[in-house]
């Protein structure tokens, strides 16, 4: 009996050699997949622009109120070294600001001040 359970356990080894004896390489891998956040950050920032007449203005921030009655909108914008900047930018000077938005917070690229129109003067005629 001992004979015959070698004999089938031999058999079985010889017509699976691979699966007894083989060692499997393992398999090749694809590289992980980057996390959610690596890949939000991996995309490229939008920039977006906008117009409206400043507020506030410092050395780090710039507030301008767009649109105008109740549609009226207050907007915040983070300056720093890089920003760019054309014209007087000061309290009520008209505005175009070219930003990018990144996790909520809006940065400005570069202000262009408008430049301020001459005050209409009175033409009354005498007669």
């Amino acid at each position: 009996m001992r004979n015959i359970t070698k004999a089938i356990a031999i058999a079985a080894m010889l017509a699976f050699p691979v699966a007894s004896f083989a060692q499997t390489a393992p398999a090749a891998t694809k590289p992980a997949a980057p996390a959610k956040a690596e890949k939000a950050a991996s995309k490229k920032v939008a920039s977006h622009a906008t117009k409206g007449t400043v507020k506030s203005v410092s050395d780090s921030q710039l507030v301008i109120s767009t649109g105008s009655g109740k549609a009226a909108k207050d907007e915040t914008f983070v300056v720093n070294a890089s920003t760019t900047k054309t014209g007087t930018i000061e309290t009520g000077a008209k505005v175009q600001v070219h930003y990018t938005s990144e996790g909520g917070t809006m940065t400005a690229t570069s202000i262009a001040a408008s430049a301020q129109k001459a005050a209409k003067s009175s033409t009354t005629k005498k007669k």
